[in-house]
């Protein structure tokens, strides 16, 4: 596919021009925590491209923490920069969720025809990203519209994407220099990531022998032991890119709020006759793992975790993903 070489100023011309017709929104560094916050002219030269990934998921965009479904609301045309790969094979479970033609989620399918993605590489990682344990690479490959390198002097572009297209031809990328393949310092540091996710990683099992390690039933005190810190707070849920479940809350003047929710909260799976099957605070915990490993790869055929670590930094109980599945190798 053609590569687009657009030097630094034209680019940020170019984000410039965006403002006058799309919401923006971009990696900013606040506080030592990098971030998605919209896009204003004053703060173009401020984007941190450099950035692992960005706090906030990609899904809240698609996905709104509350969402009213009754009242129709005009959705926005918008444009976000610089999402990474892990965020972006997300995207494979939720839309095999939300886009499925049975149970089509239309606000969700609204959102996403209205959003054009620009992936990121990823240039560095951090202690809990383990995307290549999973056979993803720290790199966008698919699910966006435009993927997007840099070097000091230049970005390059390569559209993936009817709309990718369009939008560098709307506003004369098109016309710059076309590249076949990718610089070779960029290639390099690319596949130098990956390598060194790979070194970082290499112990840890990958999906399928994830699987096997959750679904094995003489592991109940390993799940005991880690839940013991766990305060159901919810963040795991709450930060990850492919967790999805919902409540529906019935307001006054016939308001229907979508809500996100999670089983990490007590009462998540009680019924009516007050049964609850994950009411000990460690099967919830495990019912998290064999969400992301067993039940969701049968049921859509795709693993519910992309390796971003995101959980494992969130997590108030300091409860580490990766070191509880190594510990359940012994």
């Amino acid at each position: 596919m053609k590569i687009y070489s657009v030097p630094e100023k034209r680019w940020n011309s170019f984000l410039q021009s965006l403002l006058e017709t799309y919401r923006t929104y971009a990696p900013f560094l606040k506080y030592e925590t990098v971030d998605y916050e919209e896009l204003i002219p004053d703060k173009i030269d401020s984007i941190y491209y450099a950035s692992v990934k960005p706090t906030t998921p990609l899904k809240i965009f698609h996905f709104p923490v509350k969402e009213n479904v009754v009242k129709a609301t005009q959705k926005e045309q918008r444009i976000i920069i610089g999402t990474p790969a892990c965020d972006l094979a997300a995207l494979d479970l939720m839309d095999s969720i939300f886009l499925d033609d049975e149970f089509l989620d239309i606000y969700y399918k609204e959102n996403r025809e209205n959003t054009i993605i620009f992936g990121k590489d990823c240039y560095g990682h951090d202690e809990s990203c383990h995307c290549t344990s999973y056979g993803l690479t720290p790199y966008p490959q698919k699910n966006c519209d435009v993927i997007m390198s840099y070097d000091e002097n230049n970005f390059y572009l390569q559209p993936i994407s009817g709309k990718g297209e369009k939008i560098l031809s709307e506003f004369g990328l098109d016309k710059e220099e076309t590249l076949e393949e990718l610089p070779y310092d960029v290639s390099k540091k690319r596949e130098t990531v990956k390598s060194d996710l790979d070194k970082h990683n290499q112990k840890l099992p990958d999906s399928e022998a994830t699987r096997k390690l959750v679904e094995r039933e003489d592991k109940e005190e390993l799940w005991k032991k880690h839940a013991k810190t766990c305060v159901s707070c919810g963040a795991c849920s709450t930060i990850c890119p492919t967790c999805h479940c919902f409540l529906l809350i019935d307001r006054v003047g016939f308001e229907k709020i979508k809500n996100w929710d999670t089983c990490q909260h007590p009462d998540f799976e009680r019924v009516a006759a007050g049964e609850d099957p994950l009411q000990k605070l460690y099967t919830r915990l495990r019912n998290r793992y064999l969400c992301k490993y067993s039940y969701k790869p049968d049921m859509f055929g795709e693993i519910a975790c992309t390796g971003c670590g995101r959980c494992i930094e969130a997590c108030i109980g300091e409860i580490n993903k990766n070191e509880l599945i190594m510990e359940a190798l012994e």
